[in-house]
């Protein structure tokens, strides 16, 4: 990353400051339906929505964000440990709200277990079933053949179902849930994952404050096997829809010929704190239905992060990105450690030498490239 760029982040960072801590814990239940969402928060008196927090103790400048978790009641150990590096190194801070969503209710053991875990508000929900599973104009005749192509080439989730239909609920369905309907900014947890920093501010509030849309800690490339016809279809749209393309785009970042082919760099999405009114307004939404109409999820392996990444590089402004340098995160084998000196700024504990950020397969290098014209 360049000195000037950094630098520059940390100006921006420098009026932040720690919150005091203070929150009762609130649980409710809400189940998925399959009509629009924004009717469903409006119409449906069956659905309990968020609670009214308004008599809470509240945090000052709190943002209107929520962390958002998809999970299996299986997932329940990797569930706890998340919570608790997350509630650690942030959130015992600051007091957002959780957000549990599922395919299927959770178990009272899993909510249990859960609200033990944080004094923040705990919302549990399940998932719209035309939201989850494998559509019916699928042809699944198609589907088998293309995962049996992958498995035998040794991809990783290559035979999964479930898998794709999580990369396309997250795609293009989690921010239309009730629950999520009255947040405007999400940070995304997942198992099993580790947070080795004290964030010393509000990472919403700083999206907010900066006019920044889609944060990331981790970029790198995408199994080419897994998405041979994507930019293909993206091409395509771009073509039908020009006027959503941001004249001051990150192209460069996704592209290294002026967007002939896709280099396979995206953001890793399992990790991101992003608006979610740049996921429901009309260029996501059109881009979205474009690609679904294609099959690519199931057809092929097509992921969240290679959408969520490709949108936010075209439609947003390159300068409403933002690389979260200072949060030092871990996904199974893969890790983002700060450099300094947001690393000693954070009394980080991971190890800068294994950080991702400058190995072969990072796309951070070419981030910057895109960004301020050097490696």
């Amino acid at each position: 990353m360049s000195f000037s760029v950094l630098q520059d982040d940390l100006r921006a960072l420098a009026s932040y400051h720690l919150y005091s801590s203070s929150s009762a814990n609130v649980t409710s239940n809400v189940t998925g339906s399959d009509t629009i969402a924004s009717n469903i928060v409006e119409n449906d008196d069956s659905i309990t929505l968020a609670p009214d927090l308004s008599s809470e103790p509240q945090f000052s400048r709190k943002a209107n964000a929520t962390l958002v978790f998809l999970a299996r009641n299986s997932d329940l150990q990797g569930v706890l440990k998340s919570m608790e590096s997350v509630e650690t190194h942030f959130n015992q801070r600051f007091g957002y709200p959780w957000i549990f969503l599922n395919e299927d209710e959770f178990t009272n053991e899993f909510k249990e277990s859960v609200q033990l875990r944080t004094n923040a508000s705990v919302q549990f929900g399940v998932i719209p079933s035309r939201h989850w599973y494998q559509p019916d104009w699928i042809d699944e005749g198609k589907a088998e053949q293309a995962r049996n192509a992958l498995k035998a080439a040794g991809v990783i989730y290559a035979d999964s179902v479930s898998y794709r239909n999580m990369c396309r609920f997250n795609s293009g369905f989690f921010f239309h849930h009730p629950l999520l309907q009255q947040y405007r900014y999400y940070w995304r947890i997942e198992p099993d994952v580790d947070y080795f920093c004290q964030l010393q501010y509000d990472p919403f509030d700083y999206l907010k404050d900066n006019n920044k849309t889609y944060g990331f800690t981790i970029a790198l490339e995408e199994l080419g096997q897994t998405v041979t016809t994507l930019w293909q279809a993206v091409k395509e749209f771009m073509e039908q829809c020009p006027e959503y393309i941001h004249p001051n785009n990150a192209l460069a970042f996704l592209s290294d010929n002026g967007g002939e082919s896709f280099n396979l760099c995206h953001f890793w999405s399992n990790f991101e704190i992003a608006d979610m009114d740049f996921w429901r307004g009309e260029a996501y939404t059109k881009f979205f239905e474009y690609l679904d109409s294609k099959g690519g999820f199931y057809y092929e392996r097509w992921g969240d992060a290679p959408i969520h990444s490709i949108a936010a590089a075209l439609f947003l402004d390159k300068t409403q990105l933002h690389f979260f340098n200072d949060i030092g995160y871990q996904h199974s084998s893969i890790m983002h450690c700060p450099q300094q000196p947001a690393f000693l700024t954070g009394s980080c504990t991971c190890n800068r030498v294994l950080s991702i950020d400058y190995r072969r397969y990072s796309c951070l290098p070419r981030y910057n490239k895109m960004l301020n014209g050097k490696w």
